[in-house]
């Protein structure tokens, strides 16, 4: 590239990142306290201020069920990588020893499912659900993705991982923290991320550039994710022809349905989608 287009290219990023914050906070509602903190993260990646050697930024992400975790990674992901989505691994997949050849290859001809993955994308984000059920070996691969941001496959082919982000998620701690409802959230942080220390490897954890904490999602911020889920889905149903006009009882009922004091706004999509677009079935059938 030449100077101008150079200096066109950064100009572009810097306001990209400036704008970074504004983003996660418009997809992720009840979490303000986690933005600052990944946000860091990923303007020092963004910036090629991550260790050499290393992935562009790696992060553990507590919480409950249904609190935004795998929400702002998509959302991180699909921002600075022109609409990408994360490499997802439900670790509930690889509990036991076959679970490292599953993911980087059985004999010498094969390249696993995590190769074929990488085989695809050079950059972007390595999404680890549930690490906590991860088989022991398992684990090993993710130290030596966090310490020089490379897998070996059983190919002998070395990948490299530095244009990468990597995020873990868990439950861990999670019944401890829906119980300390009325606790102050520094109090919850500590019981949660004192139980992570117990449960995963202080190797592991201790090489994770950032351990965050997700507080449960209480009515008010359930009722502004539905409310955002409505706009979204009416949206679309409109640019498929079908015009719906939404009353306060309707998300009320959406709200009975979708709320849940376990499982968070996981469930809200489904009950968003189900009341609307069985109002478009009522409407275009005359039921």
């Amino acid at each position: 590239m030449n100077t101008e287009t150079d200096k066109t290219w950064f100009e572009t990023r810097r306001e990209q990142l400036r704008n970074l914050g504004a983003h996660l906070h418009k997809h992720i509602k009840g979490q303000p306290h986690v933005i600052g903190r990944i946000e860091s993260v990923l303007r020092r990646g963004e910036l090629g201020l991550a260790h050499p050697g290393r992935p562009k930024g790696s992060f553990l992400f507590v919480g409950p069920t249904g609190v935004g975790k795998t929400e702002i990674t998509n959302a991180f992901t699909g921002y600075l990588f022109d609409g990408a989505k994360p490499i997802r691994f439900d670790m509930s997949e690889y509990q036991n020893q076959s679970s490292v050849e599953k993911l980087i290859g059985e004999k010498i001809d094969d390249i696993g499912l995590l190769g074929r993955a990488l085989a695809k994308a050079d950059c972007g984000t390595l999404l680890f659900d549930e690490v906590e059920k991860a088989h022991p070996l398992v684990l090993d691969l993710f130290l030596q993705i966090l310490d020089d941001a490379s897998i070996t496959l059983a190919t002998g082919e070395r990948k490299n991982l530095s244009r990468f982000y990597v995020v873990f998620t868990s439950n861990i701690g999670a019944s401890e923290a829906m119980r300390m409802q009325s606790a102050p959230f520094a109090s919850i942080e500590r019981t949660v991320l004192a139980r992570v220390g117990q449960q995963l490897r202080p190797e592991l954890v201790g090489r994770m550039t950032e351990k965050v904490v997700f507080s449960r999602l209480s009515f008010e911020i359930q009722r502004e994710i539905c409310e955002a889920m409505i706009a979204k889905e009416l949206m679309r149903l409109q640019k498929l022809g079908y015009i719906l006009e939404i009353t306060p009882n309707d998300i009320e009922a959406i709200l009975r349905e979708g709320v849940h004091k376990t499982l968070g706004a996981r469930p809200m999509r489904g009950a968003v989608e189900r009341v609307l677009q069985n109002q478009v079935i009522f409407s275009a059938l005359n039921l």
